[in-house]
């Protein structure tokens, strides 16, 4: 079974490209997470975790979730990681997970697809987008081949920055600015509502008809991304950037 969680859809595109290649089950974690929801799943076939990457590690969501989720059948699982550059050390981190919960752990695939960190980086055009994503797809089907075939993940050569960034960096990258009091509202806001559909961590509520964000951010994106009129801002640093979603589909 193919377990994924994805804000702006990259993880989502590899997901589902794997599901289709391995004939799969695919399940989307966005509710689960949202509702603390760690009841039984059951796969009698290898666990699959597609994630993006936070800081060169999985988000702080998500490892929560798969250490109190109560995962039954195969104890085998494979790690496929989305990233805009690299995911550092963050297959050690995911060894040590799967030591804690009694599961073989198959490796740890990295995914290089369009950057969405618009709350730090550039984003890309739609043609720069699809173009990465046609490199990235190799990649996904060299995974979802190994897979298949029952073979683990070939192991990373990790950097001495690698290491520090997922052992050190990560943990104090997420106080320091994973938060959301930069995001803010233009006049173009339609109090839609879409950004608090779409937040994983139900952060955000309307309140005199105008978003306005809790204490409780993972930096996924989804609300200044999937905004269907692109009234949302982070700060200075996203004005007059492309808002990105996964723009093909597997």
């Amino acid at each position: 079974m193919i377990l994924y969680f994805s804000g702006t859809g990259n993880s989502a595109y590899a997901a589902k490209r794997i599901g289709s290649a391995i004939q799969d089950k695919t399940v989307n974690l966005f509710e689960r997470l949202r509702n603390q929801d760690t009841s039984e799943l059951h796969s009698e076939r290898p666990w699959v975790v597609v994630s993006p990457t936070y800081a060169w590690r999985i988000p702080h969501i998500l490892q929560t979730w798969l250490e109190q989720a109560h995962l039954t059948g195969s104890r085998d699982i494979y790690f496929v990681m989305t990233c805009g550059g690299g995911i550092g050390n963050a297959g050690a981190h995911l060894k040590k997970l799967c030591a804690r919960k009694n599961m073989r752990y198959l490796g740890c695939f990295e995914v290089v697809m369009p950057e969405n960190y618009i709350a730090m980086f550039s984003t890309p055009t739609k043609e720069q987008a699809l173009e990465t994503i046609r490199q990235a797809d190799k990649a996904i089907d060299q995974a979802a081949g190994m897979i298949r075939d029952g073979k683990a993940f070939p192991a990373l050569s990790v950097s001495v920055s690698g290491k520090l960034s997922s052992g050190i960096v990560n943990p104090m990258f997420y106080p320091m600015f994973v938060h959301a009091k930069k995001f803010r509202t233009t006049d173009s806001c339609i109090a839609c509502g879409a950004c608090a559909d779409v937040c994983p961590m139900r952060n955000i509520r309307l309140m005199d008809g105008k978003p306005v964000w809790g204490k409780d951010c993972t930096h996924c994106m989804a609300c200044i991304c999937r905004c269907p009129k692109e009234a949302i801002e982070y700060g200075k640093h996203s004005q007059g950037l492309p808002r990105y979603t996964c723009p093909k589909e597997p």
